[in-house]
């Protein structure tokens, strides 16, 4: 039996200038195995991610950032 350990990294974001873009970054970083839920503050340009590390790497939120479209950057 292993124990689940989840994670809470924020992300700064740069580059997204509307609430689409919000979607956009939330389905993106959702799609991870390993990712339990994620939360894009527009306003404050900051993703808050919870998720189990050893499934999804603070690396994989970043790329999956960068891959729809962003930067993204540990906070």
């Amino acid at each position: 039996m292993s124990t689940r350990t989840t994670t809470r990294t924020t992300l700064r974001a740069q580059g997204f200038s509307c609430p689409s873009c919000v979607a956009k970054i939330e389905k993106q970083v959702g799609r991870l195995d390993g990712v339990d839920s994620v939360t894009v503050h527009f306003a404050s340009a900051r993703i808050e991610i919870e998720h189990d590390a050893e499934r999804a790497s603070v690396d994989d939120l970043v790329a999956a950032v960068a891959k729809a479209g962003y930067t993204a950057t540990p906070a």
